[in-house]
């Protein structure tokens, strides 16, 4: 190979490399793994069939343990821990792992919201007499039970906004995440947190919303976007909370958007590099 040739491929190799380093990155992250039996089945849809990148699980949520044979049989899906000390739905709930009594209702499960609401007066969080002793005990709890079951554990994500109640709490959990040696805690080093860019109530509102969104990333910044897969489907219709009613078809359309071929081909078209967590980690 002649030298002209050679000079050209070097040239060629670089200019590659400094264009996938100055493409937008983007964290595509599903939450709640482990509310319903529906939510996990589209949660590992949105990462076999889809551009999910990351999923986040609710240790304590009722269906745990079928999440957890689901990332068992799905290795390469990144998790992360979903710390949570709120149960929102009416007619489904889940209790503290812990004895840690300013953390539960009257009925002994956690409360509904983590910061007031109209819909539920005095059932939040703040409105009570919430003990950070309680926090850590429940937060290391579920922190041990989900390295245990799922030892690739790569971060920790907040639940409602509950690992960012008080300074004490972002705190507590950068500690227990250096203690337990997550490579990410739940305040992830992104430029931007994104959403929809637009209307987004059925699913291609939201396919539309999202792309559009992906049309205003800039090169060299990561950016995160979060959201709920679902299936519209007898268990998720049953799920609700008031203000929040439309759970199934809402849920189903993220799953239509996570899935969806059009937007498959935008990222593709556009070279937005498709980012987890545990890239965070290893470029930190």
């Amino acid at each position: 190979m002649n030298k002209s040739i050679c000079l050209l491929l070097l040239s060629l190799s670089v200019s590659m490399s400094y264009a996938q380093q100055s493409a937008p990155k983007l964290i595509v992250r599903g939450d709640d793994m482990g509310y319903s039996h529906s939510g996990n089945l589209a949660l590992i849809k949105s990462s076999k069939e889809g551009f999910q990148t990351s999923i986040e699980v609710i240790v304590p949520s009722p269906w745990f343990p079928e999440a957890v044979k689901m990332l068992h049989d799905n290795p390469g899906i990144d998790v992360g821990i979903h710390l949570a000390i709120t149960s929102e739905w009416d007619n489904m709930k889940w209790r503290p792992m812990t004895n840690c009594p300013s953390l539960r209702d009257a009925d002994g499960y956690f409360f509904p919201m983590v910061y007031p609401n109209k819909n539920y007066p005095k059932r939040s969080v703040v409105e009570n007499d919430w003990q950070l002793a309680d926090i850590e005990k429940e937060f290391r709890a579920q922190i041990e039970m989900a390295l245990k079951k799922i030892p690739r554990i790569s971060h920790l994500s907040s639940h409602m906004g509950c690992t960012g109640i008080t300074e004490e709490v972002k705190a507590l959990t950068r500690r227990l995440a250096k203690e337990y040696k997550i490579p990410v805690d739940a305040e992830p080093k992104v430029d931007k947190y994104v959403s929809y860019d637009g209307p987004h109530k059925t699913s291609d509102e939201k396919i539309r919303s999202f792309i559009s969104m992906l049309g205003k990333l800039e090169n060299g910044k990561t950016y995160l976007f979060v959201d709920h897969p679902g299936l519209d489907d007898a268990e998720l219709r049953a799920i609700s909370h008031i203000g929040y009613e439309n759970v199934a078809e809402d849920r189903q359309g993220v799953t239509d958007l996570f899935t969806s071929d059009q937007v498959k081909e935008v990222i593709k078209t556009r070279r937005i590099q498709l980012i987890g967590y545990k890239d965070l980690a290893e470029k930190n």
